[in-house]
């Protein structure tokens, strides 16, 4: 059974569902705003379930090696150690670059022969009778299709979903790892001052056509703060991350212009039900959260393989058994990110207390340290319900 499929968006979600569903046999168009699309952001880890996502794309070994292996995350608020989770032995996290997983996805989805379609901003799917179009906002009209997939992020036009904006968010940017440091090159470090002020150094490994290793690094940023980034003396803004944190300072040398840092914003919500007739929502236009459990990159590509197995069956039936598939691993982990979004990044004093004095001794009392990687690896519950799957 194929089908006539439209993707609006070339971000994670629809990349790899575009790859995924041709690969299947079904006739996939892939649609994106951007005359040349591009990934945006910096730093990201693919936890092991995604990578198992990637692996069934035939992109896993490109993505193994462009990015770095994580197996161990350490974070210190003082002297005190905040967070300490290791990954299986056999299964470590991947950090990428964002433009690094995309290049692997693009080439897959160039592999799969999916026709593209650049510069539109899609307006609207209209809904005719068991099929939809896709409309732009300069008077295109792609389709029919039998199902369209909005994959087009947190600016979705189409996506009813409202969220909540967090307190919280941060500048991210990329730099060469500096050979003067002694911060591992398979761990994510951070440093913490209470939930007010977050730095992290995040292996990210290397660019496409560029052997040099790289590293993500972020400081955390009330939102308010965020507009004013620009006017940022970056001078003042070194010294004060290295007076937290001496040994983000080599990391910080190349950082000479704010321009060097781009700030993202989070948000918090899920839509009940991610699908309407003939419609499909994947990615931050289905659910956002906070980035503090590092599953953002893993969920849309679950949402993919989800839609990639349940599109065996008419559509009518195989977009509710997406949503059935994906509801309680998403529920789950966005309960969890909401519950430890605040011991890190937050002006409340008792959530960084309660971190620091009760859940992070706690947690390396047997069997939690296991509970901690099922959770960063991304299967504390099964990712796709129902399925034995990877």
């Amino acid at each position: 059974m194929a089908f006539d499929i439209g993707i609006i968006g070339a971000g994670i979600g629809g990349l790899a569902a575009a790859a995924g569903l041709a690969q299947a046999g079904h006739r996939v168009h892939l649609v994106e705003r951007f005359a040349e699309p591009r990934p945006l952001g910096s730093g990201l880890v693919v936890q092991p379930v995604g990578l198992a996502v990637l692996d069934g794309l035939g992109a896993g070994d490109a993505a193994r090696r462009l990015g770095a292996p994580i197996r161990h995350m350490l974070g210190h608020a003082g002297r005190r150690v905040a967070l300490d989770v290791r990954y299986r032995p056999q299964a470590p996290g991947l950090a990428m670059h964002r433009a690094a997983l995309f290049s692997v996805l693009w080439q897959a989805v160039q592999r799969a022969g999916v026709p593209i379609t650049t510069g539109v901003e899609v307006t609207s799917a209209p809904h005719d009778k068991s099929r939809r179009l896709i409309c732009g906002a300069g008077g295109e009209r792609l389709g029919p299709f039998d199902l369209v997939i909005d994959a087009s992020g947190a600016g979705s036009r189409l996506s009813p979903l409202k969220a909540r904006p967090l307190p919280f968010g941060a500048v991210w940017g990329q730099v060469p790892w500096p050979r003067d440091t002694a911060l591992p090159p398979d761990r994510l470090s951070q440093r913490y001052d209470a939930g007010r002020r977050m730095a992290g150094v995040l292996p990210i490994g290397r660019l496409p056509g560029d052997p040099t290793p790289r590293a993500a690094v972020f400081w955390s940023l009330p939102r308010a703060a965020l507009a004013g980034w620009p006017d940022q003396d970056m001078g003042r803004w070194r010294a004060e991350v290295a007076a937290l944190w001496p040994e983000m300072a080599p990391f910080l040398t190349p950082l000479t212009d704010t321009a060097h840092l781009t700030p993202a914003r989070y948000s918090h919500g899920s839509l009940r039900r991610p699908h309407a007739p003939a419609l499909a929502y994947v990615g931050d236009a289905a659910h956002r959260a906070s980035p503090q459990l590092g599953q953002g990159a893993n969920m849309a590509l679950l949402d993919a393989q989800a839609l990639i197995i349940a599109l065996r069956a008419p559509i009518d039936e195989a977009l509710p058994a997406y949503a059935q598939m994906r509801r309680w691993h998403l529920r789950s982990y966005q309960a969890m990110s909401a519950v430890f979004t605040p011991m890190y990044q937050s002006d409340l004093g008792l959530p960084p207390w309660l971190r620091d004095t009760l859940l992070a001794p706690v947690s390396r009392i047997w069997p939690l340290p296991r509970v901690l990687q099922a959770l960063v690896s991304g299967d504390l519950l099964p990712p796709l319900a129902g399925q034995h799957w990877p």
